[in-house]
């Protein structure tokens, strides 16, 4: 790897201490800041592929193995102490964060669905997101209970804008199922460990929320199936969704990490079928994927006809997350219930 990778990768930790995590995580901004400016550190992630190098896998990995560091001395002494180690995890692990909060911006979406509704999350991760129906929301003008059940279910706060059509209640979900490449046992402690790594040290609510989650996953054991969106898994489990509910095929993230958008093409169900793609510009830095910006435009996620995209667009910020309904027409497409 010559220097002008080495330039590259840093260039790529200053975007994520710059746009990421600043005013967001102090930890991360300083960790990101001073990896890019450490050569030792840069050869590090030289030996790994560049899907392998973004910040969040790398910062992930170290606390994971040691601990929130105290600080960059701390973070560079034990990566330089165990770089097999560190190497090792990055190259068996994944940013699969499983976000549940993204049901706040799905959930106007499939009110607005003819009830009852299969649902099936392409990226499911430990499918955290196959379960809008099971948690609470406050938009701050309107409150959504989640029913009752034996563990407390986490309460997703959102702002959402004057325009954003808010359910009264949740949806009517009677069929769930999630497809990944590497799906995530929420029943296993090791695994739920990674997943709980993946949310930055400063966010001790989102953690609380995802635990939260876990233990109604624990308890509902949602449908998580290992396959890929690409070939012909995708289409065999959407058969498998009862034929008088409304299916709805969804991602929260995963089309960023598709390497060619004309991938997607793939996604031509055989049948009347809904699919929701979940915009979120935080979700598209080119430091976390290794792709150009460009290509996360969504009109180069080519939908088929019998698709849709979600009608909402879920904005990070840093006060919290909020909810922006997007003005341009969107309806369920006619026939929804598929043959």
């Amino acid at each position: 790897m010559g220097e002008e990778d080495l330039d590259e990768t840093a260039a790529r930790y200053v975007r994520f201490a710059d746009t990421e995590a600043h005013a967001r995580s102090p930890i991360y901004e300083g960790l990101a800041r001073a990896v890019a400016g450490d050569r030792e550190t840069l050869g590090f992630l030289s030996t790994l592929p560049d899907i392998k190098r973004q910040p969040n896998l790398l910062l992930a990995a170290m606390r994971h193995l040691f601990g929130t560091p105290t600080g960059w001395g701390e973070f560079r002494q034990a990566l330089l102490a165990h770089p097999d180690s560190v190497r090792s995890l990055m190259l068996e692990r994944s940013t699969q964060t499983n976000e549940p909060g993204r049901c706040a911006a799905l959930l106007p979406v499939l009110a607005r669905f003819p009830q009852p509704l299969a649902l099936l999350e392409v990226g499911t991760s430990a499918g955290l997101c196959l379960m809008p129906d099971l948690y609470g929301y406050d938009y701050g003008r309107g409150v959504i209970r989640a029913p009752a059940m034996a563990s407390e279910p986490p309460v997703f706060r959102c702002s959402a804008s004057k325009t954003t059509p808010l359910p009264t209640t949740v949806p009517h979900v009677v069929w769930r199922a999630g497809l990944d490449l590497s799906p995530i046992d929420a029943a296993v402690p090791a695994q739920v460990a990674w997943l709980e790594t993946l949310v930055w040290p400063e966010q001790t609510a989102r953690l609380a929320n995802l635990r939260a989650a876990v233990k109604v996953a624990t308890s509902v054991k949602p449908r998580v199936v290992k396959g890929d969106l690409r070939g012909g898994d995708l289409v065999r489990l959407c058969s498998e969704a009862p034929r008088d509910a409304t299916l709805v095929v969804f991602h929260t993230a995963v089309l960023d990490y598709v390497s060619d958008p004309a991938e997607c093409a793939s996604l031509r169900i055989g049948y009347r079928t809904n699919f929701l793609a979940y915009f979120h510009p935080s979700r598209r830095a080119p430091e976390q994927t290794g792709r150009p910006a460009d290509s996360f435009c969504p009109s180069t996620v080519p939908l088929s006809p019998g698709l849709t995209r979600m009608a909402h667009r879920s904005n990070g910020s840093r006060t919290g997350p909020s909810l922006k309904h997007v003005s341009r027409k969107w309806e369920p497409v006619s026939g929804q219930r598929h043959a």
